[in-house]
């Protein structure tokens, strides 16, 4: 049925919930688990506040250490599960555009992710991530509650 899981996590308890569904249910399958962050890209206008201080520990490095550990949680709840799990991150200002793109580029068959963030009437207003990719994306998408 499915072979290959993209679980998106933001670090959130709600996301690492999705995570453990979708590892459960690849346990289940037999399939394999792609877990993705998207961070979000510096504005232009702290980038340079970073380049002129000369931070040492710029916004860039401070974001992929925390993706790199979101995804070595989740990669040692896979393997914890003997489920074979590889993670990675992109930069994107429009996350669902970045889970859907890797969704594709990693050739996974189904997406399993959280729905939280806004409260209900901005969700409406506004849209979220979830809706976002449920709205662009020809994958079938789990979503967990």
């Amino acid at each position: 049925m499915f072979s290959h899981i993209l679980v998106p996590t933001d670090g959130s308890d709600q996301a690492m919930h999705a995570a453990q569904v979708g590892i459960e249910l690849a346990h289940t399958l037999g399939a394999r688990i792609y877990a993705f962050h998207v961070l979000a890209p510096l504005a232009a206008v702290a980038y340079f506040s970073d380049v002129i201080r000369h931070a040492e520990d710029s916004h860039a490095e401070r974001a992929v250490t925390r993706a790199q550990q979101r995804l070595a949680d989740i990669e040692a709840m896979a393997s914890n599960a003997g489920v074979e799990c590889h993670g990675g991150y992109a930069f994107d200002r429009r996350p669902y555009v970045a889970i859907v793109g890797a969704a594709k580029m990693q050739h996974c068959d189904l997406i399993v992710m959280s729905m939280h963030g806004y409260a209900t009437l901005d969700r409406m207003l506004l849209g979220s991530e979830t809706n976002r990719v449920l709205g662009c994306c020809d994958i079938p998408v789990l979503v967990c509650h």
